[in-house]
């Protein structure tokens, strides 16, 4: 890796920001490194990451007796496009053969299937045995940009409401206030993450 693009990489994954951004994880950073990763991914990874901090945090809070991994579901953002390192072109357009190689990349670096699989859940959350933590990878990896998908909000909304036992409704208003303040700061990681290029 040349050093100006290791040096545009390490800003992507440790520039101070604003809002602050949290960094990945170590495990994560250093893969990244090795993989010599678009600057833009590393910054999208690192977004993402830093929304499913806050709603991991969310959740733990307000549900403390659901049963939720939190270092999985961080993982999990902090990972889900890094197939895009093999399929570079969908950094910048419309594919989804990142999913399934990203999967493999991580398996083939020594990770769990079950933390790989979040790369290649992280598009889908229609599925029967879909878990709260896809749906909780899948929920950042939207609103980080503040773009709000109703179908998979209603998926998380079930499965929190059969959680508690609470009704769907005041588990939704909830939700919503969350994702709403969240959203509030999408400008902001939307341009920390343009000011790195797509190109490696």
């Amino acid at each position: 890796m040349t050093s100006i693009r290791s040096d545009i990489l390490s800003r992507a994954l440790d520039a101070p920001a604003e809002p602050p951004l949290r960094p990945l994880p170590p495990e994560v950073a250093e893969l990244l490194r090795s993989l010599e990763a678009p600057p833009r991914l590393a910054a999208h990874l690192r977004a993402v990451h830093d929304v499913a901090v806050e709603l991991a945090d969310w959740v733990g809070d307000r549900y403390p007796d659901l049963a939720v991994d939190r270092d999985a579901v961080l993982f999990g953002a902090a990972t889900h496009d890094v197939g895009k390192t093999v399929h570079p072109e969908e950094l910048s357009g419309a594919g989804s053969a990142h999913e399934a190689a990203g999967r493999d990349l991580l398996l083939e670096h020594g990770f769990t299937s079950d933390l790989a699989r979040f790369a290649a859940t992280h598009a889908s959350w229609d599925g029967p045995d879909v878990t709260i933590e896809e749906l909780l990878v899948s929920t950042a990896d939207k609103v980080w940009k503040d773009k709000r998908v109703p179908d998979l909000e209603d998926r998380l909304v079930q499965a929190l409401a059969a959680a508690t036992g609470r009704e769907p409704w005041e588990e939704y208003l909830a939700l919503d206030d969350l994702l709403t303040q969240i959203g509030t700061d999408a400008p902001h990681r939307l341009a920390f993450q343009a000011a790195f290029p797509v190109d490696q």
